[in-house]
């Protein structure tokens, strides 16, 4: 079973597949909305899956993935758990160390100037 759990903003998806309960969604949720609102990230999109194994045997149970564009970069995480809220911890905290880096790179739409040896022009250069 694949659900789908959209809300408007942010513009973060949140998709589930196999037998997740509505308590481990909200809590996805609100860790989700909680990084991606943080002061000082550019406009963040994508989507983030969560999926539960229906083998009860398999050492880790749990799986969440993460796609996220925060401004013009691609965000990328995946994390495996044993239960839903160890794996969205998980996924957080790798998301987390990704969008803060993500976040100091972007300066306001106000990038430095490539050099001319990277294709820049030397007024750029000169101007930045």
């Amino acid at each position: 079973m694949t659900t789908d759990h959209t809300q408007e903003t942010p513009l973060i998806r949140l998709r589930s597949e196999g037998a997740v309960d509505e308590e481990t969604l909200a809590y996805a949720r609100t860790k989700i909305d909680a990084l991606v609102g943080r002061p000082g990230l550019p406009a963040v999109t994508g989507e983030v899956h969560l999926v539960r194994a229906a083998a009860r045997h398999a050492g880790h149970q749990w799986s969440a993935t993460a796609d996220l564009h925060i401004g013009g970069r691609q965000v990328v995480a995946a994390a495996e758990e044993a239960t839903g809220t160890e794996v969205v911890d998980r996924l957080q905290d790798r998301l987390r160390r990704q969008t803060d880096r993500a976040a100091q790179s972007w300066d306001g739409g106000h990038r430095t100037a490539a050099p001319p040896w990277r294709g820049g022009t030397a007024e750029d250069s000169r101007t930045a």
